[in-house]
């Protein structure tokens, strides 16, 4: 192998775990099931898996990605991910220039099959790394900036409905301008809540929903039909995520676009769904499909196709950092506000300092790589299990 110019010489891997706020986790345990959403799951969701990835070139280049992890929707760990890094992936970034991404892909997915989300680590990385060691922001290594402030979505919990319209009336306060109902208690119900936030945000605010994999093809088609008078931008996941003949048979009878995220995580998942007709917007997570190098290539698919796009994700600072450069280095293809929730639900999001939020929109972090620097104190502090090494 040729030796690159200042290559990467160390990779370190620290397994976090960040509590949600305690008035996040009254809210999500007063809700449907264990997760006030329609995934019947047995443990209570009271906090964020996270691994965090710190790269370190020859001559003392660092750069970090993150990945949110829930076993739920995942199919995998923090730990998981460390250990196909440190036996596998590791070796095909460690002597390589942080600017060989295309080249890492070819033998991530040459060598190891599927771990889309350990590879997006590695990824995220490499971009922030690269971006770095010439003093620019990611967003310039992926076409420059579209825009530099970006909308906002606020997810609310299947709950007492009473409650969901407390907490839209402070979403709107705070200027957000596009709600995503999670849904799946049965028609009735779902009609009750969405036709209740309806009226409070008005006509011409963004209404989305999600169900969580709640039904099957026929009763998520009864359901969508009896919400579609309100105006839904998109219906996320009726059906179980490895149901693709499901969705595509949803989508071929209702005007509601559809939009895959439990089943949706490598870019040939995403290429498959459309080609079948199966869903009209991709939900992507940056670190999904690969890491960023993916998810533009899976943004620039949907443009090319006539397909919807919406970021979202409940990350740390770091990972939204990774949305919002996203999200402005595709903004004209990007129609629907992104969602962010880390901010609103963690109690840290491990950074120096906060990312701004504002009106109901997310400022841009501003500085080289992706604009944000990690707090290593804050970082120890969460830290779940030893930090993991490997070094060429």
């Amino acid at each position: 192998m040729k030796q690159a110019h200042d290559p990467i010489t160390r990779i370190e891997l620290f397994p976090v775990f960040v509590p949600f706020q305690e008035r996040v986790r009254q809210v999500l345990q007063g809700g449907t099931g264990k997760v006030a959403m329609g995934l019947d799951v047995d443990d209570h969701w009271l906090g964020g898996d996270f691994l965090v990835c710190r790269m370190t070139t020859e001559n003392g280049v660092v750069g970090f990605g993150d990945v949110y992890v829930w076993l739920v929707e995942s199919s995998t760990s923090p730990a998981l991910m460390a250990e196909v890094i440190k036996t596998q992936l590791g070796r095909f970034v460690l002597g390589r220039s942080p600017f060989d991404r295309e080249l890492i892909h070819q033998k991530f997915d040459n060598n190891v099959a599927r771990n889309e989300m350990a590879k997006g680590l590695l990824d995220l990385a490499l971009f922030d790394v690269a971006a770095r060691s010439i003093g620019r922001p990611v967003h310039d290594l992926c076409g420059g900036q579209q825009t530099d402030r970006i909308p906002l979505s606020m997810v609310l919990p299947l709950t007492a409905t009473d409650t969901i319209l407390e907490l839209v009336k402070a979403g709107m306060e705070s200027g957000i301008k596009s709600f995503r109902c999670k849904l799946g208690d049965g028609r009735r119900r779902d009609v009750e809540i969405v036709s209740a936030v309806r009226d409070l945000i008005g006509p011409d605010a963004g209404l989305r929903v999600d169900y969580n994999q709640a039904y099957n093809p026929n009763e998520a088609l009864e359901c969508i039909e009896a919400i579609k008078p309100y105006c839904i931008d998109f219906a996320e996941q009726p059906v179980k995520a490895d149901d693709f003949a499901g969705m595509a048979w949803v989508q071929s009878r209702t005007d509601v676009p559809l939009m895959a995220h439990e089943g949706c995580f490598g870019l040939r998942d995403m290429i498959t769904l459309a080609e079948m007709g199966a869903v009209r917007t991709f939900g992507i997570n940056p670190e999904r499909p690969g890491g960023l190098t993916h998810a533009l290539k899976a943004i620039d698919y949907a443009a090319a196709r006539g397909i919807d796009v919406c970021l979202h994700n409940q990350p740390l600072g770091l990972g939204s950092a990774v949305i919002l450069h996203t999200h402005a280095a595709r903004a004209r293809n990007i129609r629907n506000a992104t969602e962010l929730q880390g901010h609103t639900m963690l109690e840290h999001d491990l950074l120096r300092e906060r990312i701004t939020y504002e009106d109901g929109y997310a400022h841009l972090p501003d500085g080289p790589g992706w604009g944000v620097e990690v707090d290593m104190d804050a970082v120890d502090r969460y830290q779940t299990h030893p930090t993991v090494t490997i070094e060429a």
